[in-house]
């Protein structure tokens, strides 16, 4: 049974950290149509172009999905180096009157405000529009020739009274960069940034299967499957290999984000990375406690009891909330994963009340049952012999 949960828990959630939105076949509103697009990998956003090379002309579309209308979103070419200082970038945003604002802006220093300016290299029809929590800015851009490789660099952030304010300074913010090839069509992104998203994923997916799916599924074995008699001691043994089976796969997950912390200097998720670690501490103190766990009769068994429920139910909420911590920092402006997962958790609950309905049930028939086997034979509980009553001495 455990065997099954979690194969099928790996098929679901490697579906899920698989079903990120492509570039490819998307149908723009006005029709145009580019001959190359990559899926850039942060802040849910992706690149469409058609290049000349005798001209050195570059079409371009660059889309943000996820995004509200409070938040600017650019994206520029750095001629110079893979870094912002130096960026040729186009900003658009939603005024608070609801026209779209969209320039040119270069970026000189860290500081920046994204100011109005003249960009290195010609830029052509300009123009931006806001729908369905998506920016897109469309521009043609007149390239130095020869031009095939470029840098890039892609950002969002607030707005504060029409004008863009300073985007965050870790995680996807300070990542969304990369090259690409404007003839080949090949993302440029480093193997160093491909190995770190490749290392996100499975993060990720062994978080997932793990404190989010199989750890639940063995608090649901422990507390109703044991209220069958002939599923005594299988129940425990189904429960043991489960939250086994959880706490090694999510060790190894812990382990791969602390691998990714120590590969990311300057980026905190200290909210994340905290819960994390006593996760996995309380985790590690359940382990070793079934090593001490008194017999039924023992009279220390009750103590033992209340501390492994509390221990187990509190890594339970606290996985949960780290799993939703991760999916916001894996992905800010996609929630598709993260309501896969409420679909998940929601339906693992909905089973927890069906089962703790029937359970209080049985138990009750049982108490009923037991106390009526207690009573002397041939006495109800309420109208003592017979059901005629109690006699006196005299018979009366």
């Amino acid at each position: 049974m455990c065997r099954s949960i979690l194969f099928s828990s790996i098929l679901i959630s490697l579906f899920l950290f698989s079903s990120a939105q492509s570039c490819n076949n998307y149908a723009f509103a006005s029709n145009k149509v580019f001959s190359s697009c990559n899926d850039l990998p942060y802040l849910n956003s992706f690149l469409h172009w058609t290049y000349e090379k005798s001209s050195g002309t570059v079409q371009i579309a660059y889309r943000h999905t996820g995004i509200t209308s409070s938040r600017w979103v650019a994206w520029a070419i750095n001629p110079e180096s893979k870094g912002m200082v130096g960026s040729q970038a186009l900003v658009a945003f939603q005024k608070s009157d609801g026209s779209m604002s969209v320039y040119a802006s270069p970026v000189t220093s860290y500081q920046t405000q994204l100011q109005k300016g003249d960009l290195r290299f010609a830029v052509l029809d300009l123009t931006a529009t806001y729908s369905n929590n998506e920016i897109v800015i469309f521009a043609t851009l007149k390239l130095p020739s020869n031009t095939t490789t470029v840098n890039q660099v892609w950002q969002d952030g607030p707005l504060s009274n029409d004008s863009p304010r300073s985007h965050d300074v870790s995680g996807p913010n300070i990542q969304s960069m990369a090259t690409v090839n404007l003839l080949s069509g090949q993302s440029g992104t480093s193997g160093a940034a491909n190995s770190k998203i490749k290392k996100k994923n499975i993060h990720g997916v062994l978080n997932a299967i793990s404190w989010g799916i199989l750890m639940p599924v063995g608090i649901l074995i422990a507390r109703y499957v044991k209220v069958f008699e002939f599923a005594d001691p299988a129940w425990f043994y189904l429960h043991a290999t489960c939250q086994t089976s959880a706490y090694i796969i999510g060790v190894a997950g812990w382990a791969t984000g602390l691998q990714l912390g120590k590969d990311s200097p300057g980026i905190q998720h200290t909210a994340h990375r905290t819960i994390g670690i006593l996760i996995f501490s309380l985790s590690t103190l359940q382990v070793f406690a079934l090593l001490l766990r008194p017999k039924k009769e023992h009279k220390y068994r009750l103590y033992w009891n209340i501390y492994h429920h509390a221990i187990g139910y509190t890594v339970l909420v606290l996985s949960i909330i780290n799993i939703f911590k991760g999916f916001d920092i894996l992905n800010r402006s996609d929630d598709k994963w993260e309501k896969a997962y409420i679909v998940i958790t929601g339906a693992l609950a909905v089973i927890a009340i069906i089962l703790e309905v029937y359970t209080w049930i049985v138990v009750v028939r049982r108490k009923k049952s037991a106390d009526a086997e207690k009573l002397p034979h041939g006495m109800n509980r309420t109208n003592g012999f017979n059901g005629y009553g109690a006699r006196t001495q005299n018979g009366v």
